[in-house]
């Protein structure tokens, strides 16, 4: 199965560069290092160079956002090594770029190569590294088979597996298994990932938590979101943040529908905060649509003076990336985005660490767990079609008390839940032999 998996790789590669191509007119991050993408980079090897590499491989943003405390518990750990930081998207290397400029002397950032075994090879002969850690849920089965030739050890950690995501890989056993069982070990999220996991093939696996809760909010994050508040006004403001594709347009009807039956509350601002910087103009266009004056957060210029938003602006684009603890600290609800339809919904943490009430919806499945307890604790609400999610946050915008009471749960639920990435370290220590 293998073979054919690398053969319809090899078939699919123009189709793939193609792909990169046609991405990049919107982004064009994804006509950039396309070399390293094929297993190709310049200068020496990190053997020419004598470089000990932990390699850590995050697809994209939020899986690079999860991995700041374990790259630089590890930078701290293991001081005579540089980490090898990974990724799939324009956007998780434009984010490792931003969280990591301070050691960027001991950071080297690439893109990972296509599945395809000469280019997986090609990259572990030229980055020679020591351990390959993987976050969430990438698993390709050439790498994890090139890494057990090269007797690179292999840990996924802050591992997470959906239900959805199990039975698809059940569906392709003679591929997916063996490349499941060849991973040294898994530091998963929680207790039901590891359970689904272990079903998968998985060998050790240890419930570590979620090393997003050790991720602190940047101290200056919560100073610009006080400037941001500051230019927002009077005004309560509601976040629908982490947006996707099929949503805004929801929020939005959904919003005109219930300034237009409650006259009465039509002084709340909208604040939407796309996931992907790609999408930027599309949501703009809709918000346009739906008669709605907004602008845009690239036109609130803070250092020039914080002058009040006009008072006739109803929405606020949130066309920044990296920011989300900024526009977190600047509202007074916030909504999670992925959740209104089936695509499994984004993590709530930072939301909690900014104390802020969450509301959620119904389809959750990426982080069914976590969810669960967030509610649970108080610290969120889980809402049933956008008709509801307006009603529900114009029902806390108007009880500060209950407000106030869900912001101090969730901030709760936020600390109690911090350690994963100690207990993490620890079983990477073992892999490295220390």
């Amino acid at each position: 199965m293998r073979l054919l998996y690398s053969l319809f790789w090899g078939l699919s590669l123009p189709f793939a560069l193609g792909r990169l191509w046609l991405r990049g007119r919107q982004e064009p991050g994804y006509r950039e290092h396309v070399a390293e993408r094929l297993g190709f980079y310049k200068g020496s090897t990190s053997r020419q160079v004598k470089r000990k590499i932990i390699w850590v491989h995050a697809v994209s943003a939020g899986e690079t956002r999860a991995a700041e405390p374990l790259v630089r518990a590890l930078l701290q750990r293991y001081a005579d090594h540089h980490i090898l930081l990974t990724h799939m998207t324009p956007t998780g290397r434009a984010t490792g770029k931003l969280l990591f400029a301070d050691v960027s002397s001991r950071l080297i950032q690439s893109f990972l190569p296509y599945d395809i075994n000469w280019m997986i090879r090609r990259f572990l002969h030229h980055f020679s590294p020591r351990l390959c850690v993987l976050i969430e849920t990438e698993v390709w089965p050439n790498l994890v088979a090139q890494c057990e030739q090269h007797r690179v050890p292999v840990a996924l950690v802050n591992a997470r597996l959906s239900e959805k995501s199990l039975k698809k890989a059940h569906r392709l056993p003679s591929l997916i298994l063996p490349a499941a069982r060849a991973i040294n070990c898994v530091a998963a999220q929680s207790g039901p990932d590891a359970q689904r996991l272990k079903e998968l093939g998985v060998g050790k696996t240890i419930i570590t938590g979620n090393m997003k809760f050790d991720v602190n909010p940047p101290p200056q994050m919560a100073e610009r979101g006080a400037q941001l508040r500051q230019v927002f006004g009077e005004r309560a403001v509601f976040l629908c943040g982490s947006t996707r594709d099929g949503e805004e347009e929801l929020i939005l009807k959904a919003f005109c529908d219930f300034r237009q039956s409650h006259p009465q509350k039509q002084d709340a601002l909208l604040v939407i905060t796309p996931r992907h910087p790609q999408r930027f103009d599309q949501v703009a266009e809709m918000i346009d649509a739906h008669g709605l004056k907004h602008v845009r957060r690239s036109q609130l210029n803070f250092d020039s003076g914080l002058e009040k938003l006009p008072a006739d602006v109803q929405v606020v684009l949130g066309d920044s990336m990296g920011e989300m603890y900024m526009y977190y600290a600047a509202c007074d609800v916030a909504f999670i985005g992925g959740s209104l339809i089936p695509l499994g919904g984004h993590n709530l943490i930072e939301a909690c660490a900014m104390a802020k009430p969450v509301l959620i919806g119904q389809h959750t499945f990426n982080f069914s767990e976590i969810t669960e307890q967030a509610i649970a604790a108080g610290a969120s609400i889980r809402v049933t079609d956008p008709a509801d999610l307006m009603a529900q946050a114009h029902a806390l915008i108007a009880d500060a008390d209950r407000r106030k009471s869900m912001g101090g749960h969730a901030h709760a639920f936020f600390m109690q839940h911090q350690g994963a990435t100690d207990r993490t370290m620890a079983l990477l220590a073992e892999l490295l032999g220390d």
